[in-house]
């Protein structure tokens, strides 16, 4: 065994004029790559060439600097690579390496009293040369040899592995410096585009309150922003999570599939509020599929394939709302790194506040329908005892009298009597049927049942009603009807707008305009009445139930008025068609004095 002090200087007389002109030339090509697998590649091809050596590799030592955790080789083929099993970690002779990074020569490398033998498969091997290799005065690795042609190495062939070596410490640690600085101009730029997609998507949630849109939307996005290959998000109900909305592979039957949150990566989520991650999705959603019998496999949520997964809480407010699932890597990457899961986290909350937002809106609007439900039949409620009830009970103590009548000509009038009061609360009762459900609505269309109804309202509430609708209609018999939720929608707006007019707002002249042109419908009812302020207490449930009608069918509404100026109410709607058949214009128009 021979060593050599590594603080030596460097016996050039040693080397033949071949390999000094090779080490020569090898430092500026070395440099040139700037490529940490090359280099090192390149490193071995080089040693072997000017030491004669059958094997090459080069050990990577680990942060602590006490083992390998890289070993790279050069002169064993794949299928003995295969053969041999894991790579070595640093023992034996190559652990003294470690310990004393300093060149070690070898007769045979089996004889070294640190030996470890070689594992089944692994190619025999005798003469053995090593050098440590430091970036930067600190020790970075070795660089192995065995099996010189011819016998054993020389003096020369360790002068020119540590001259090597002392060019691959140059060149690697420009490499280094090379590959930590693309990481963070990368991690700079991911973070740039990070932060603009996080604000898209953050203005676009603000602008958005319905929860289906909003669900929709955060994970469209969301699957952009984290390379997710799928995205679902599921929300709470009873004691199951539910699938609620997915983006990319992800079938579309999984909606409203339902996961228990005991025993799932997604409950452990929703209950511990901590992120979950599994390597492999298809064998988590197994688990859980078989503990609770649903028959799900992975390729319904991705393609086949080992896929990463993180399992996010939605959080609002300390409280979950939802899990956020990002399933698989677009990009085809092993995990989601740490910068990558606190970006998606990030996202996660901004989403569950967008969901808890329209929740809340919807949730609002249902109770202002509930309310304006039962205001409704409250009013109904009046008017059947106020008006039909009273009048059948006037109709019953006319007939009681009629049947103590003595004469025929006394109970011929008290008959009659009963016969024109049993007409009036018949047409009673047909004016709140159509106040209800108005038949020429269903049967002839939205245009004849609102000149229906301003003409009853006409005689009904001596109002001075300038009208006039204008909509589109067929070229033939049968108009090209408007869907029915905006014909109701239509309908209810102006007579609501008429009730409250004579009503409340004690008007006397009123101007009602329907047109309806390419894309939209537009209402105004306007009155001469005492105004009211639209934004206080006197806006009653007739303006929610307005407001409520509008909103369903996707339109906007506006209320001009102010107490001693009258009101205006303005509303549009999509225009919707229930056919597709081409159509031509009608105009009526009518006044009343």
């Amino acid at each position: 065994m021979a060593t050599t002090d590594p603080q030596s200087v460097l016996h050039l007389d040693a080397l033949d004029e071949r390999r000094l002109r090779l080490l020569i030339e090898v430092g500026p090509s070395l440099g040139a790559d700037l490529q940490l697998d090359s280099v090192l590649d390149r490193l071995l091809t080089v040693a072997r060439e000017v030491t004669g050596a059958r094997y090459a590799a080069v050990g990577v030592l680990d942060r602590s600097r006490h083992e390998l955790e890289r070993f790279v080789t050069q002169g064993i083929d794949d299928a003995t690579r295969q053969t041999i099993g894991d790579l070595p970690k640093g023992h034996g002779v190559l652990g003294v390496l470690i310990r004393e990074p300093k060149p070690l020569r070898l007769h045979d490398v089996s004889d070294h009293v640190m030996s470890y033998g070689f594992p089944p498969g692994h190619p025999q091997m005798r003469s053995f040369l090593g050098v440590p290799v430091k970036v930067g005065g600190e020790a970075w690795g070795n660089l192995y040899l065995t099996d010189k042609e011819g016998g054993d190495f020389e003096e020369a062939d360790e002068q020119a592995v540590v001259l090597l070596a002392q060019w691959a410490g140059l060149v690697i640690g420009q490499a280094r410096l090379h590959e930590e600085t693309e990481a963070q101009r990368d991690e700079l730029a991911y973070t740039v585009r990070a932060l603009e997609a996080t604000t898209i998507i953050s203005r676009a949630l603000g602008t958005e309150v319905e929860l289906e849109p909003t669900l929709e939307l955060v994970v469209k996005r969301g699957r952009a922003l984290a390379d997710a290959r799928s995205m679902l998000i599921l929300l709470v109900e009873g004691g199951d999570l539910v699938i609620t909305a997915m983006a990319g592979e992800a079938s579309a039957d999984l909606k409203g599939a339902r996961l228990p949150i005991e025993g799932s990566a997604s409950g452990r989520a929703f209950q511990t509020g901590q992120t979950q991650s599994v390597r492999d999705f298809a064998t988590q959603i197994a688990m859980t599929s078989r503990r609770a019998g649903l028959g799900l496999s992975g390729e319904q949520f991705v393609g086949p394939g080992v896929h990463p997964a993180l399992f996010i809480p939605m959080i609002y407010r300390g409280q979950p709302v939802g899990v956020l699932n990002t399933i698989g890597r677009l990009s085809g990457k092993e995990q989601f790194n740490l910068a990558e899961q606190e970006l998606i986290t990030t996202f996660a909350a901004s989403a569950a506040t967008a969901v808890a937002t329209a929740q809340s809106v919807q949730s609002d609007r249902l109770s202002r329908s509930l309310r304006a439900m039962e205001e409704e039949r409250s009013h109904w409620a009046r008017e059947l005892h106020d008006e039909t009830l009273q009048g059948l009970g006037a109709l019953r103590v006319l007939l009681s009298s009629a049947r103590r009548a003595k004469d025929a000509e006394a109970l011929d009038k008290a008959l009659q009597q009963a016969v024109d009061q049993v007409t009036g609360e018949v047409q009673n009762l047909r004016a709140l049927i159509t106040d209800l459900r108005p038949a020429a609505l269903d049967e002839i269309g939205l245009q004849p049942a609102l000149e229906g109804l301003i003409d009853q309202r006409r005689g009904q509430m001596s109002l001075d009603i300038t009208s006039r609708i204008d909509l589109r209609f067929e070229s033939g018999d049968e108009p090209d009807r408007l869907a029915l939720d905006i014909e109701t929608a239509v309908y209810r707006l102006v007579q609501e707008a008429l009730t409250n007019a004579a009503k409340h707002a004690q008007a006397g002249r009123v101007a009602v305009t329907v047109i309806e042109d390419e894309r939209r419908v537009t209402v105004t009812v306007e009155d001469d009445g005492i105004g009211f302020d639209p934004d206080g207490d006197s806006a009653g449930f007739g303006i929610t139930g307005m407001r409520e009608r509008v909103g369903l069918a996707k339109g906007e509404m506006s209320i001009e008025s102010e107490p001693g100026k009258g009101t205006s109410i303005r509303a549009t709607l999509p225009v919707i068609r229930a056919s597709s058949q081409p159509h031509v214009r009608l105009a009526t128009e009518t006044r009343t004095g």
